[in-house]
């Protein structure tokens, strides 16, 4: 029977204290190899002195001494051996494998090298010298080249030169120079397809930037300035060039309103300077030309797009006049109905809601251009384009920016490629002297015209003397819309396979580019030089005019706000 009592239980003794245990060596000490301990030598600048203390005894402590690499064993970042150099100078300056700039340069080398592999590899000579690929790419290319370098030349006090003049001189150059000229080839029906759809998207851009507040506002002299300049000089380049140069009436007509538009992308940005310095800031001078110049451009275009119709139609003049009226009719419902569509389609709830806008602007705008040709009213495009445009921004409010600035992205791929194909398209063997000099007799009387009539519109508009001769002389240059518009007669008769109309096309095509060259560059410098002279500056600092320069207001110069109030709507206030 077990004993149930507890057991004392007697507490051990507790043993003496043993001494402090010795430091085990880092684990990294047994990986490297580490020289005999108490070795005598001399410390080297790319060795560190470790010391390791052992204390076998409470009295007793072992010293040891150990020379470690500068360089470790393995990379800490990735647990790999380091890299062996051979030369430490030529890795200082070129690291391998590369890193920065020359790896970017390799990469950028490599993605064009593999993109030109799969594109040979299906379009095989298409993108090799003499194919249409290689011809636009390098059109391309050189045209942005040729813009970057025209930027570059700045005058003092001056707005700088439009790119686009450089754009235009280097596709006349590849066109010109013999040897270039026959490994950069580009069929013309590739030429005209790119030309037409710059030529949608400057549409879709022009109906986008018309503001619907500064329509309502826009005093009687605005619309004087913006119609009244554009039908005289169409009807007198009409006139001059019927008896000076042969053109048939409705030809007449085509190259008059080629010649009426003003360019915008060379008109804006000198106003924008001027503003920004308050020269006619208080009269309200750089909005009245930047909100007219939109209109004045539609006007052109409207009536160049009805006079084509006209000129390729066949039958009696009745009924190519009531087809030209049946044309703009058309293009008015056509571009009414798309615009109520696209208001509501996309709905406001979809995810992408911008990217679906832009594109259906674009291609609705494209499909608007080219479809009307093949249903045969080329006239009827143009205007569906700008009205389903302008429908759109005008149900989308203040989300139409967006959009713009997508639409803006595609204009900046194909405005090098608009401007270098119209300068291609002009052989210096194949110009005619007797027609060069008549064209540009027939651009210097339009000119002049235009000049004294938009000094007449602004007559009872309150301006100074020096103020009327200011807004004359700025509503002058040409650029844009001539180099979308001025090879589209070539075009469509050339796809008619008719000799005396693609003799008509090339002579409208030629004054066209004639009036770039000459009045973009001048007319640059004539409002710079004149402005500071014939405007006057605010009298007080805080009450000079501001515009924002946004997308639309830099090609189409809609948009005028004070930019410290993004919630105040556009105004046009003036003395109009």
């Amino acid at each position: 029977m077990e004993d149930t009592q507890p057991k004392v239980v007697t507490p051990e003794p507790s043993p003496a204290p043993s001494p402090a245990p010795s430091p085990v060596p880092s684990p990294l000490l047994d990986r490297i190899a580490l020289p005999a301990p108490n070795h005598v030598e001399h410390l080297n600048v790319n060795q560190i002195q470790v010391v390791v203390r052992r204390c076998s005894t409470p009295n007793v402590t072992e010293e040891t001494t150990y020379f470690i690499p500068r360089n470790p064993v393995a990379d800490a970042g990735t647990n790999t051996d380091p890299p062996i150099v051979c030369c430490p100078l030529l890795h200082k300056f070129c690291p391998c494998p590369p890193r920065g700039l020359l790896a970017s340069l390799i990469t950028k080398v490599l993605l064009a090298a593999v993109l030109f592999g799969v594109v040979w590899s299906i379009t095989e000579d298409e993108c090799l010298p003499g194919g249409n690929l290689f011809g636009v790419t390098i059109l391309f290319l050189c045209a942005l080249i040729g813009g970057k370098l025209m930027s570059f030349i700045r005058l003092p006090r001056l707005p700088p030169f439009p790119p686009l003049l450089g754009m235009l001189l280097m596709g006349f150059l590849l066109r010109n120079i013999p040897v270039v000229t026959d490994g950069v080839y580009i069929d013309f029906r590739w030429s005209a397809s790119l030309r037409n759809i710059a030529l949608a998207i400057i549409l879709a851009r022009a109906g986008l930037g018309l503001d619907p507040t500064a329509l309502r506002k826009l005093k009687s002299v605005c619309i004087r300035v913006a119609t009244g300049p554009c039908i005289i000089e169409a009807c007198t380049a009409a006139l001059i060039s019927h008896f000076l140069m042969g053109l048939p009436w409705v030809w007449g007509f085509i190259l008059g309103f080629v010649l009426g538009a003003v360019s915008p992308a060379v008109v804006v940005p000198s106003m924008l300077l001027l503003q920004k310095d308050g020269y006619g800031a208080e009269q309200g001078i750089p909005t009245l030309l930047m909100a007219a110049g939109s209109f004045d451009d539609i006007l052109a275009i409207t009536g160049f797009t009805t006079c084509l119709g006209m000129a390729f139609a066949t039958g009696s003049t009745w009924f190519n006049l009531m087809r030209g009226v049946m044309e703009v009719v058309g293009g008015l419902v056509a571009g009414i109905l798309l615009g109520f569509l696209i208001q509501y389609f996309p709905s406001v709830d979809q995810k992408h809601i911008v990217m679906k806008r832009s594109f259906l602007v674009l291609g609705l705008s494209v499909f608007a251009v080219f479809g009307s040709g093949v249903a045969g009213f080329p006239g009827s495009g143009g205007l569906c384009t700008l009205v389903l445009a302008f429908l759109a921004g005008l149900g989308w409010g203040k989300e139409k920016a967006r959009v713009e600035e997508v639409v803006g992205w595609a204009w900046d791929v194909f405005q090098p490629l608009l401007f270098g194909l119209i300068g291609a398209e002009i052989r210096v063997s194949e110009l005619d002297g007797h027609t060069v000099g008549l064209g540009i007799a027939t651009l210097l009387i339009a000119l002049l015209v235009r000049v004294l009539f938009t000094f007449v519109c602004v007559l009872c508009a309150g301006f100074s003397m020096k103020e009327k001769i200011f807004i004359a002389l700025a509503w002058m240059p040409k650029a844009t819309v001539q180099a979308a518009i001025g090879s589209t007669a070539l075009d469509m008769a050339r796809t008619k396979d008719d000799k005396p109309l693609q003799k008509h096309g090339m002579d409208v095509l030629t004054v066209a580019v004639l009036s770039i060259l000459l009045t973009a560059p001048v007319g640059a410098l004539i409002i710079g030089l004149t402005g500071p002279y014939l405007l006057q500056k605010p009298k007080s600092s805080a009450s000079g005019e501001r515009v924002k320069p946004t997308l639309s207001a830099f090609f189409l110069g809609t948009a005028a706000a004070n930019e410290d109030d993004n919630e105040t709507p556009v105004t046009y206030e003036s003395t109009l």
